[in-house]
């Protein structure tokens, strides 16, 4: 399985750490939204889509190339995130308006992760951070074997 992340982290480096766990577990190439060429995405039994959450979004470089991208098929994608608060799914949904996008651009999403992140943008500047140590050697034991899983979803149905 060949398989890329593409990812964008900014304020902390928290995205980055989880995006460089599922890559190394996956063995897959690492690239940040500018630096994709559309054209060699079909290359790709497996992309990840990745980045930190602002202001209850993925970052907006990861949004706009992913409608910058062709219709496919038969192409199998994940989604992951980074936030200061817990994801919920009624009200902090954060990986699904990305899911969706990738939805109407014809991938199968098999899966997507969230995890905390060390924050201090802001009004949480104020207030020395939220989620401070966050990602920490747990969250990136969970990224791993999220990862792990991926390999066997790339394989089969959605997880």
């Amino acid at each position: 399985m060949k398989a890329l992340v593409v990812y964008i982290s900014i304020h902390r480096g928290n995205t980055e750490k989880v995006a460089r766990e599922i890559a190394g577990v996956l063995d897959a190439k690492l690239l940040r939204p500018w630096e994709v060429n559309i054209s060699d995405l079909s290359e790709y039994d497996l992309i990840g889509f990745g980045s930190g959450i602002y202001f209850q979004k993925h970052h907006k470089a990861l949004l706009n190339l992913v409608d910058k991208l062709p219709k496919v098929e038969n192409r199998k994608a994940f989604v992951f995130s980074t936030s200061a608060v817990r994801k919920m799914r009624l009200f902090n949904d954060f990986d699904k308006p990305l899911e969706e996008k990738l939805l109407e651009k014809g991938f199968d999403t098999i899966a997507r992760f969230s995890c905390r992140g060390f924050n201090t943008y802001g009004p949480w500047k104020l207030i020395g951070g939220i989620s401070k140590g966050r990602p920490n050697e747990r969250d990136l034991e969970t990224t791993q074997n999220f990862a792990r899983g991926l390999k066997g979803g790339a394989q089969g149905g959605k997880k």
